[in-house]
Formats: C-alpha cells, structure tokens, sequence
C-alpha cells in the first residue's frame, strides 16, 4: 500500500513531472506546462533536437538529457539517483502524453517503486481529441494505439477489437492507412463506422467520417499525409470469442495476445490457450514470455 500527496515537502526527494507537449499546434501548451519545464533542473526528452524548437518557442533554457525506446534501461537509474538526490525531472515525449505510445511507462514505475512522487500535468492528447470530435459514442472508449506491424499479429488483434462494444481507437501513420483499413475489411463488416482524424489541431485538420466500405474507397483514392488517428464504433450485437481456428494458424504468442486484446487477464488467456492446444500451461507461459 503506497498513497502519494503530490504537492507536499518530500524531505529532499525530486520530483517527476509528466509534461504533454502541443500534437500540432504550439498554443495548446499550457501555461503550467511551460512554467513546469522552466523551473525544474533538467528535462528528459524523447528527441532533444525536436524539443529544443518547443524551448526555443516558449524561451525555455532548461538543460536536456534524451530518454527514448533505446536508452530506457541505461537512462532509468541515472534518473532514479538524480531525483533521490533532490533533482526535479520533467518528461517530454515529442508530441502528447508521455508514456501514451511513447517512452515514459518504465520510469514512471522505477520511480513508484522507488517512492518518488510523480505529478501528472494535463493537456494534449491525439486519442482523446479525435474521440469527441469524430461522431462515434465517446464513452466507453478502447485505447488500443499502434497495430502491430506482422501481418498475422494484425489480423488477430483486429479480429480481437472489433467485437469489443467500445469505440476502439487507434493510431496509425499515413503510409499504412489504407493497408489497415483494407485488413479491417477481413474481419469486420463494411457497414461498420469508422472515422479517420489527421493533422489534429493543425491548419489542415481533417474527418472522414463513413462506413468501412465508403473508407476504404476514400483512402485508396487521396494521398494521405499526417498523422492518423482510426475509430472504429462499437460493435452493436453480443461480442464473441474469436475463432479457435482462426487464432489456431498464429504462432502461441500471438493467440495469448489476441485473447489480452479481446479483454482476458494475461493468466487466463494463457490458461486458455494451453486447455484448446492440449499442451501443457508452462510451454504456452513461455512462448508469451519469449522464454526459451
């Protein structure tokens, strides 16, 4: 048990603030965000080049160190040293919420373990901002972010997600739109609504709002640029479990993640996948785990 009063005196202990970052548009920083990023003692940034233009911006000259997808293990326990010393670390990824399909997820543990207090700041969020603007009922929502990229592991993840009776939202990058949309097809009805969000927040801001179908067309027929988010509407009748042979042709560690996806705890779907091979629970446990 473990309870954190964020504005306290912390007895010499840093403190980790998470800062959004504008998706596109410079003047959705928020002025706490900006005074935030002034005062504490160093900033860790997904990409210090790309930062440096917000700081350039706002005539920010705190110091950068970089934190990305290929330095967390090295940078986490310099961090951890840094704030029990008494640092004050602010975290940037380069658009958005950390830790939102971005880095920040491990530090934000490491320093919870480490009874280091963590202060979240609100602001931009792409996922969000699509979702009350795209048409589609708002709540309950499902976050799923990036697809995987194997075409296998796609197919069973959106076979997963759209029996989910949620809006599902997701993130995708222009050259890939229409692939997606196209592999949705497989697996979904073209009648189902989907509503494609690009360039949010910037001049050319832009909804395609129709049906898969009518999407499919629309995206084979521009030529996409920005980023995207996809939201797919709930699906309307009783969600059901997705094929066994379908899954069946995935290698287990995919079936397992198909199954999380869907809703299942990572045991029971394990649990589930070891009872319909007929294999033992710990070769399943294994395979999920890259165990060899």
């Amino acid at each position: 048990m473990q309870t954190q009063q964020s504005f306290a005196d912390h007895a010499g202990v840093g403190t980790l603030y998470l800062v959004p970052t504008p998706i596109g548009n410079l003047q959705d920083m928020t002025y706490r965000a900006v005074e935030t990023l002034k005062t504490v003692d160093l900033i860790a940034a997904e990409d210090t080049r790309n930062t440096q233009k917000l700081l350039n911006h706002f005539e920010i000259t705190t110091k950068q160190i970089s934190f990305h997808e290929h330095n967390t293990q090295e940078r986490i326990p310099q961090f951890i040293e840094k704030l029990q010393a008494g640092v004050t670390l602010a975290q940037v990824s380069d658009a958005g919420m950390p830790s939102i399909s971005d880095p920040g997820t491990e530090l934000v543990a490491a320093c919870v373990a480490q009874n280091i207090p963590v202060v979240p700041l609100p602001g931009a969020n792409a996922g969000l901002t699509a979702l009350i603007a795209s048409g589609l009922v708002p709540q309950p929502f499902y976050f799923y972010g990036f697809l995987p990229r194997k075409k296998q592991e796609q197919k069973a993840a959106l076979t997963a997600l759209v029996q989910r009776q949620e809006t599902v939202i997701l993130y995708e990058s222009p050259f890939r739109v229409a692939k997606t949309l196209t592999a949705l097809a497989t697996v979904c009805e073209p009648t189902r609504q989907i509503v494609a969000c690009r360039e949010l927040t910037k001049r050319y801001e832009e909804f395609a709002r129709g049906t898969l179908a009518e999407m499919i067309t629309w995206s084979q027929d521009h030529q996409l640029k920005g980023e995207f988010v996809l939201l797919i509407s709930g699906n309307p009748n009783e969600p059901t479990t997705a094929p066994t042979d379908e899954l069946a042709e995935l290698p287990l560690k995919a079936q397992v993640e198909a199954l999380i996806t869907a809703g299942d705890k990572p045991n029971t779907a394990i649990k589930t996948i070891a009872k319909r091979r007929q294999m033992q629970r710990q070769v399943v446990y294994n395979a999920f785990h890259d165990i060899k």
